[in-house]
């Protein structure tokens, strides 16, 4: 199990070493966060922290992954440890940070790490305390033993391989009118990878913002990846983070290995390879 409701936060927390993690994306993450926020929780910013920009979005996306040793240091500073429980949520029912969050600590081995449905959201709607008050990172800590990303990832030059092998299956989790092309909001150009089929993260959930029962998310995936093996799905977004979301979910389902494309739409699509702009 990987998703809690927010009803449970408080009898998990309270069974010793845990941590509260509030993940948000976004130029004004911080402000958002200082307006309101769990009691307890330590802020993380997509931006700065779960991610190392590169110049270019050409070069890995908008969203690459910092160095994992850079990222064991902020685990270490948040005072998580190997034998720590995490509680992650964001303010976009975790479909943001928060799951990217959760992909980056299965991926150094972490073991106990929720993700809270429905995000903040979900959390007022309980009557949980919301405060303003932030609490300071340590400045003594012990290292977290990570060496490497754990979780199978794959680069440009492997989706360009897998776009015309029918072994392969690639997930597109963005809006479908993105996927058709109609329009782009944040990369350069609309369409989709060649081969891709349009799966969006939004379907992981509920009219009410919850993630669908894993029972229900185990039907939904079976019958969309028609018996493909999890080392020969890719999952992708448009920068390496709502594809986090679909991740979690595979695996709330029993799906577990799945790649994810880090550079996602961001990268293929400044990188003069074909582009779908129709169904």
């Amino acid at each position: 199990m990987n998703i809690i409701k927010a009803s449970e936060i408080s009898d998990l927390s309270a069974t010793g070493d845990t941590v509260i993690i509030d993940a948000r994306g976004g130029a004004d993450a911080e402000d958002r966060f200082d307006t309101g926020h769990l009691e307890g929780a330590l802020f993380v910013n997509l931006e700065t922290d779960l991610s190392d920009k590169a110049e270019h979005a050409a070069d890995g996306g908008r969203h690459p992954l910092p160095d994992v040793k850079k990222f064991a240091l902020l685990l270490g500073q948040l005072g998580v440890t190997p034998e720590t429980t995490v509680i992650v949520y964001d303010d976009k029912r975790g479909a943001m940070a928060a799951a990217r969050f959760w992909w980056m600590l299965k991926a150094v081995g972490h073991q106990e790490v929720y993700v809270v449905s429905g995000g903040l959201e979900a959390i007022v709607n309980e009557g949980l305390v919301v405060s303003q008050d932030s609490l300071e990172l340590l400045t003594e800590y012990p290292g977290y033993p990570a060496e490497a990303w754990l979780l199978p990832t794959v680069d440009l030059a492997k989706v360009t391989e897998a776009s015309s092998d029918p072994n392969y299956v690639i997930i597109d989790v963005r809006e479908n009118y993105r996927y058709n092309g109609e329009s782009e909001p944040i990369d350069l150009v609309a369409g989709h990878i060649p081969g891709a089929v349009n799966i969006p993260y939004l379907g992981n959930m509920g009219e009410d913002g919850d993630f669908l029962s894993a029972e229900v998310l185990k039907a939904k995936y079976a019958e969309a990846l028609k018996g493909h093996a999890p080392e020969k799905i890719i999952v992708h977004c448009g920068s390496g983070v709502t594809a986090c979301h679909t991740l979690l979910a595979l695996d709330e389902a029993g799906i577990t290995g799945a790649n994810l494309y880090v550079g996602s739409w961001s990268e293929w699509s400044r990188n003069d390879k074909p582009i779908v702009t129709e169904v």
